[in-house]
């Protein structure tokens, strides 16, 4: 798999596709549904990195991430 090499990560652009739409909340759309479900799966993904690295990281990531 080739490595990105985008300045902007997946979520900010997927934010700015988002916004430019105007009509977040409008569920009906089936485009706006799926930029939304593909923003929150990214959100998802990111969550989980942080949590596994903290756990990888054992008692030394709970005293770095609390400093």
């Amino acid at each position: 798999m080739a490595k990105k090499t985008a300045a902007e990560s997946d979520e900010t652009r997927l934010k700015k596709k988002l916004s430019a739409t105007g009509k977040e909340k409008a569920g009906s759309d089936a485009a706006v549904r799926a930029l939304r479900k593909r923003l929150k799966r990214e959100q998802r993904r990111r969550r989980a990195l942080a949590l596994r690295k903290k756990h990888a990281a054992g008692s030394k990531g709970d005293a770095k991430t609390s400093a």
